[in-house]
C-alpha cells in the first residue's frame, strides 16, 4: 500500500501523509474505510509508531481522516477536498499555459503537448475517465 523513499528529502511522516492523500484522492481508499492501525502500519513499514501517529494527526488536521476513540482512524468524506485539488491543478495548468505563451510557444504546440501528455497519462493508468 505505502512505499517509502529513503532518498526523498521529505520527512517520513510527510511521505506517509502524501501517499494516503494520493490513495484517497484517487479513490483507492473509500469513505469510512478503516486505515491500518498505527502499530500495524509502523511494523509493516519498519518505522517508529510515533511517525505514523504524526502522519495520522496531520491527515486528520487536513480533514482526510477522522478518528473514533477505541475504534481507529477512517477515511473522511473527501468530496470537498477532491474539488479543491481539481481547482489547484487547473490553476497550475492555467499558469503553465500563461508561461508557455509568454515564452512564445504557439497555441497549436501547446494544444498538441497537452493532448500528448493527456493520452500518455491515460495509458499509464492516470485519471478516472
Amino acid at each position: 500500500m505505502i512505499l517509502l523513499d529513503y532518498k526523498d528529502r521529505r520527512p517520513i511522516y510527510e511521505q506517509v501523509v502524501s501517499k494516503f492523500e494520493e490513495l484517497m484522492l484517487l479513490g483507492a481508499m473509500k469513505e469510512n474505510e478503516p486505515l491500518p492501525s498505527v502499530r500495524s502500519l509502523a511494523m509493516e513499514l519498519s518505522i517508529n509508531p510515533n511517525t505514523i501517529q504524526r502522519a495520522y494527526v496531520e491527515l486528520e488536521r487536513q480533514g482526510y481522516i477522522y478518528t473514533v476513540k477505541g475504534k481507529g482512524s477512517f477515511v473522511a468524506d473527501n468530496t470537498v477536498m477532491k474539488e479543491n485539488r481539481k481547482k489547484e491543478v487547473l490553476l497550475q495548468v492555467s499558469d503553465m499555459i500563461d508561461e508557455a505563451i509568454r515564452v512564445g510557444i504557439p497555441g497549436d504546440e501547446i494544444k498538441n503537448m497537452v493532448e500528448i501528455q493527456y493520452k500518455a497519462a491515460k495509458r499509464n493508468g492516470g485519471g478516472d475517465e
